[in-house]
């Protein structure tokens, strides 16, 4: 691993596990020697973060050189730990892990007091359980969307029939009760909403329709405000499913 690397991991293992954090801890969080640990934290030292602690006690950073002050109002502060604690109860690991990231990374860059604001904040989100069940193709519909890829989708409709349809997937909406996959169904040459619960599958198709995810969402729009279907379905590119 280089040593740029190493040394970010490092910074990032000290925002989000909960402080003072022993060198041990560390070392397994960031799969480093001891000896590594103890030289790559004189190093951040020596750069201009301030990491409070010694070995036997534990660590913690107090003020993180590799990101900038931020300055929130305590209403801003309340805000950002409900809307991300609301997040982490989504049901979805892998934006369970980045709001706590972000929360953490966001404590690094506040003045003590500020940070203290954050740290103790009144809004709580409690949840008995996941407000929505993990969906497992989850991260291929997200990366899907990211990249403008079309889907090949078995899915299964309120009376069990499974067809298989070719989509352009344009966006994860989170309704009250279920999260749904808005997007271009080339079978049904309309807009469609699919109910994450019920795909049975979902894999890349192999065919991109980069750049038109933006146009493709105005259209939706424009449909939503007409309250009646798109005379015409947008056109499909050549390298673009049919």
């Amino acid at each position: 691993m280089a040593r740029t690397d190493r040394l970010f991991r490092l910074l990032h293992a000290m925002r989000i596990l909960p402080s003072p954090v022993t060198a041990s801890r560390l070392a397994e969080e960031t799969g480093m020697s001891l000896r590594s640990l103890y030289r790559d934290i004189d190093s951040l030292r020596a750069a201009g973060a301030r990491i409070e602690g010694e070995r036997g006690y534990g660590y913690r950073l107090i003020e993180d050189v590799a990101l900038p002050p931020q300055t929130f109002d305590r209403l801003e502060i309340e805000a950002l730990v409900l809307g991300l604690a609301e997040v982490r109860h989504m049901g979805d690991p892998a934006l369970e892990k980045a709001a706590a990231s972000v929360l953490a990374k966001v404590a690094a860059t506040l003045p003590s007091e500020a940070e203290q604001h954050l740290l103790h904040a009144v809004s709580q989100v409690r949840r008995a359980e996941a407000r929505f069940p993990a969906i497992p193709d989850m991260e291929t519909i997200r990366s899907a969307c990211w990249r403008e890829e079309a889907l090949r989708l078995r899915y299964g409709d309120k009376d069990g029939t499974v067809t298989e349809r070719t989509i352009l997937p344009l966006s994860v909406v989170y309704l009250d009760s279920k999260m749904t996959l808005l997007a271009w169904c080339a079978l049904r040459e309309a807009f469609r909403m699919f109910r994450l619960d019920r795909i049975r599958e979902a894999r890349p198709a192999g065919a991109s329709f980069r750049p038109r995810r933006v146009a493709l969402l105005r259209g939706y729009l424009a449909e939503l405000r007409s309250g009646r279907p798109i005379a015409e379905p947008p056109a499909l590119g050549r390298n673009e499913p049919t």
